[in-house]
C-alpha cells in the first residue's frame, strides 16, 4: 500500500518539471520582450509559477489518484493500461495548449484564455494572423513536446507497483481506502491553492511591475481553464462597491456637471462641427492603425502622409484612446458606443449584442440605409450576425470579390475594396434617402501581406499601403456630387504595439487617430479632448440634433459640461486617464500597474473600477 501511495505522490512530482521547465522557453521564445531580463528573473518567474504548477498538477493526479484507489478494490492489469493511455492524452493536450499559448502570445499580448475557443469557430481566419513557417515550426515543437512528455511519464510508469491478482483481504481494503482518502484531502491544498482564504486564481503568480514576467509565470493550461468559468455570470464579476455607491459615481462620469459648465468655457469655440444636419455619413474603421505611426498626432514622420495631409483639412481628434485591442470590441465601442470587456467580446453573445443600441438602428429611424463593407470572413467573431442585428441591411464580404481578388489570408485587401467602395458610392443617386457606410480596411493585420514594397518593416508597410488607398479614395472621392453632403470618419479599431518594446497595458498601445472629413463638415481644427471610441455615438448623434439616452457610456465630446476622460481595458485589466494623470490597473493581480503622477491616482482608480462594474452589471441584465 504504501508503494502506491508513493506512486501517486510521483505522479504529482513528475508533472512539475513539465511545468517548470515552460518558464523558459517561453521567455526564450518572447525574446524580444525578454531580452532585458536577468537570470534572476528567470528563477524567480520559475518560482513564482511554481504555485500555479503545483494546482494543475494536482487535478492531473487527482484521476490516477481515483484510477489508483479503485485497483485497491478491482485488482488486476488493467490499471497500467488505463494509465498510458490517461497519460497518452494528458501529454497531447498539455502540449498543444503551451504550443498554441507561446504561439499566439507574440500576437495577443496575453496567456491563452477562453477567447481562443471564439476565434476556433473560424479557424482558418484566426491563424491567419500566423506565418505559414511560425506554423509549421509550432506543429513539429507540438509533437517533440508531447512525445518527450508522454515518453517521461512512461518511464515513470515502471516504478508502478506489481499488483497482485488477489484481492487483498477487506481489513487491508479498508486501510488503503482510508489512506487514499486523506492523500486526496493533502493533494486538494495544491488544487485549491494553500489553506489561505483566497483559492487559486491567476494572480497569485504576479510578483513585479514588469507584466511580461508575470505573463511569463502563468500556466497556461491553468488560465484556459479558470477563463472557461469567468464567461457567463456577468453581473457577479468585479463588484468593487455597493450599488448606492457605485450609481453616485457613475453618474458624475456620464452626466453634465454644472461645475464644469461655465460660460467662459463655451465660448471658446464653437460645439457645431457639420453644416448638414442630415449627411451621409462613411465610417472607415482603419485596422491597427495606431497614433504611433500617424504623424498628425504626434506619432513616427513619414508614414502616412496621406492622413497627415487630410488632417489639414478636417477635424482631427489628438487625444482619442481605443477602448480595447482587438477588432470584434473595436467594433461594437465604435458603432454602439459601448465599453471594451477585458475578459470576453459581448459580440461573442448574439443575444446580448443585438441589444445594444447602435448608430445604424438611431440613423434607420431617420431613414437612412446602413450597409457595411469587409474584405473578409464577416463569419468570423460573429461578425455576420452582430451586424445584421444593429441594424445594417446590406453586407458585402469576401465571398461577393472574385477569388483573383482575394489575395490577403484575410480576403480582399484594401486597394481592391476601396475601389470597390468609390464604384458604390458613385452609382447612389444623390437625391436618394441618407445612407450610413461602414468599411473596416484590413491590409494592416498581420501577416502585413501588401502589393507594396515602400518600407522595410511589414506592419509600417502595410499601414502605409492602406493610407495610400485612403489618399487616392478621398481625392477620387471630392470629385463626386455626393462629397457635399458627405461626413467621413476616420477611426481606428484599435491600436498596436509599435514599437514592439512597448506595454500592453500602456496608453501608447491604445492612443488612435480619429478624423472627420467631407463637405459637411462646417471647417478645419484640432480638437484635444481627451475622449475614447465610444464618444463617437453621442458627438455625432448630437451634432444631427439625435437623441442619445440609450448610449449609457457614450459622451458628448464637444459638451464642455460633461467630464472628459479615456478608458480603455486590455487582458482582465483597465487604464484611466484624463486631465489629472492615468492610472492603469491589473484585475488579476489586483495592483496599479502605471500612475503618472500619483496625486490624482486613487480618484481615477475608483472612476475606472466604477466604470468597469457598471459595464458587467450591464451585460449581466441584457
Amino acid at each position: 500500500m504504501k508503494k502506491r501511495l508513493l506512486f501517486i505522490l510521483t505522479i504529482f512530482i513528475a508533472w512539475l518539471p513539465v511545468f517548470v521547465i515552460q518558464k523558459p522557453v517561453f521567455m526564450f521564445y518572447q525574446y524580444a520582450l525578454a531580452n532585458n531580463c536577468s537570470l534572476t528573473d528567470y528563477l524567480e518567474v520559475m518560482a513564482h509559477g511554481s504555485l500555479l504548477d503545483c494546482t494543475v498538477a494536482g487535478y492531473l493526479t487527482a484521476i490516477p489518484l481515483l484510477l489508483t484507489l479503485a485497483s485497491i478494490w478491482y485488482p488486476g492489469a488493467w490499471l497500467r493500461k488505463v494509465l498510458d493511455h490517461y497519460f497518452l492524452i494528458m501529454s497531447i493536450l498539455v502540449s498543444a495548449i503551451f504550443s498554441v499559448d507561446i504561439a499566439l502570445y507574440g500576437f495577443w499580448g496575453f496567456r491563452l484564455d477562453a477567447t481562443l475557443f471564439f476565434y476556433l469557430q473560424s479557424p482558418t481566419n484566426a491563424m491567419a494572423s500566423v506565418p505559414l513557417g511560425i506554423l509549421f515550426l509550432q506543429l513539429l515543437f507540438f509533437i517533440v513536446y508531447a512525445i518527450a512528455i508522454y515518453a517521461w511519464f512512461k518511464w515513470i510508469l515502471g516504478f508502478m507497483p506489481r499488483q497482485s491478482p488477489l484481492t487483498p483481504a477487506k481489513l487491508k481494503q479498508l486501510r488503503g481506502t482510508l489512506a487514499f482518502v486523506l492523500l486526496g484531502g493533502i493533494l486538494f491544498i495544491p488544487i485549491r491553492g494553500g489553506l489561505t482564504a483566497s483559492t487559486a486564481n491567476v494572480g497569485m503568480v504576479y510578483f513585479s511591475q514588469n507584466q511580461f514576467l508575470n505573463h511569463s509565470a502563468i500556466n497556461p493550461c491553468f488560465s484556459l481553464v479558470a477563463s472557461l468559468s469567468k464567461q457567463q455570470d456577468f453581473a457577479s464579476q468585479f463588484d468593487f462597491y455597493p450599488e448606492e455607491k457605485r450609481k453616485v459615481i457613475f453618474k458624475t462620469l456620464v452626466l453634465a456637471q454644472d461645475s464644469l459648465c461655465s460660460q467662459d468655457s463655451i465660448q471658446v469655440e464653437s460645439n457645431k462641427l457639420l453644416t448638414k444636419t442630415r449627411p451621409n455619413i462613411l465610417v472607415i474603421i482603419m485596422e491597427s492603425f495606431t497614433a504611433n505611426v500617424v504623424e498628425s498626432v504626434g506619432g513616427e514622420p513619414g508614414i502616412t502622409p496621406n492622413l497627415n495631409r487630410l488632417s489639414k483639412e478636417g477635424i482631427l481628434f489628438t487625444n482619442l484612446y481605443a477602448n480595447s485591442f482587438r477588432t470584434d470590441r473595436g467594433l461594437v465601442s465604435i458603432l454602439n458606443g459601448y465599453l471594451a470587456q477585458p475578459t470576453t467580446p459581448i459580440m461573442k453573445y448574439p443575444a446580448k449584442s443585438q441589444t445594444l443600441p447602435s448608430l445604424a438602428k438611431s440613423l434607420g429611424k431617420e431613414g437612412y440605409m446602413a450597409d457595411i463593407l469587409y474584405g473578409g470572413d464577416i463569419n468570423f467573431t460573429n461578425m455576420q450576425s452582430y451586424f445584421y442585428g444593429s441594424g445594417y441591411g446590406k453586407i458585402t464580404a469576401d465571398h461577393d470579390f472574385p477569388l483573383n481578388s482575394r489575395l490577403n489570408k484575410w480576403g480582399a485587401n484594401d486597394d481592391i475594396t476601396f475601389s470597390h467602395l468609390y464604384n458604390d458610392i458613385k452609382k447612389r443617386p444623390v437625391s436618394d434617402k441618407p445612407w450610413l457606410s461602414t468599411f473596416l480596411t484590413l491590409s494592416s493585420h498581420e501577416p502585413f501581406k501588401v502589393p507594396f514594397h515602400h518600407l522595410e518593416h511589414p506592419f509600417l508597410n502595410s499601414v502605409a499601403f492602406t493610407d495610400s488607398c485612403l489618399g487616392d479614395f478621398i481625392d477620387k472621392f471630392k470629385k463626386l456630387p455626393a462629397w457635399e453632403n458627405t461626413l467621413i470618419i476616420c477611426v481606428s479599431d484599435h491600436g498596436y504595439r509599435y514599437p514592439g518594446n512597448m506595454y500592453e497595458y500602456g496608453p501608447l498601445r491604445f492612443h488612435i487617430p480619429m478624423l472627420w472629413l467631407g463637405g459637411a463638415i462646417a471647417d478645419p481644427r484640432e480638437i484635444d479632448t481627451y475622449a475614447n471610441q465610444t464618444d463617437l455615438a453621442a458627438t455625432l448623434l448630437n451634432q444631427m440634433g439625435l437623441p442619445t439616452k440609450e448610449y449609457t457610456f457614450s459622451k458628448d465630446i464637444m459638451n464642455p459640461c460633461v467630464p472628459h476622460y479615456a478608458f480603455y481595458t486590455f487582458n482582465n485589466g483597465f487604464g484611466f486617464i484624463d486631465e489629472s494623470g492615468i492610472t492603469v490597473y491589473d484585475n488579476e493581480g489586483n495592483k496599479v500597474l502605471l500612475k503618472e503622477p500619483r496625486s490624482g491616482n486613487e480618484v481615477r482608480l475608483k472612476k475606472g473600477k466604477v466604470l468597469l462594474q457598471t459595464l458587467y452589471d450591464d451585460m449581466g441584465r441584457r
